[in-house]
């Protein structure tokens, strides 16, 4: 059953962690990336639990545009143990079903070609490729944390 998560614990947090070094390498969820997920009104963090941990999650964006109520679905990975049970189309289904609910232009998404089972389970929901140029620019985020002591 998906659920969106509202608040997480530290096994949730390192399910997270865990499922994002499945989906790449050089993916991660810390628990400042997470807590600033949550507290966003236009992020959606779905999971998955199998025996009480998170087994699979998605992330919908949504966001204004000068012209439409856009969503984005990021982040959708099943661990490895579980696949080929349904969760991605489970994931798939709630997000899409939410965008529905919040009158959204249009979903996008991005996958690596290499994922060839989440490219056809995209492509059998609906979506269909987009031929564009897709342009990435690397930001350096540096987090300063002023301290004060009274």
């Amino acid at each position: 059953m998906v659920e969106e998560l509202i608040s997480c614990t530290p096994e949730d947090l390192a399910d997270l962690d865990a499922l994002m070094h499945a989906l790449s390498a050089t993916s991660f969820c810390n628990e400042a990336l997470l807590n600033a997920a949550l507290a966003d009104a236009n992020v959606h963090v779905f999971v998955i639990r199998d025996g009480g941990r998170i087994v699979a999650t998605g992330t919908l964006c949504v966001k204004h545009t000068l012209e439409f109520l856009v969503a984005d679905i990021e982040s959708v990975v099943v661990s490895p143990g579980c696949r080929s049970r349904g969760y991605g189309k489970e994931l798939m289904t709630a997000m899409i079903a939410v965008a529905r609910e919040l009158k959204v232009h249009h979903i996008q998404l991005t996958s690596n070609p290499d994922r060839v089972a989440a490219n056809l389970l995209y492509r059998s929901l609906g979506f269909v490729r987009y031929e564009t140029n897709c342009y990435k620019m690397g930001m350096r985020v540096c987090f300063i944390l002023y301290v004060s002591f009274w």
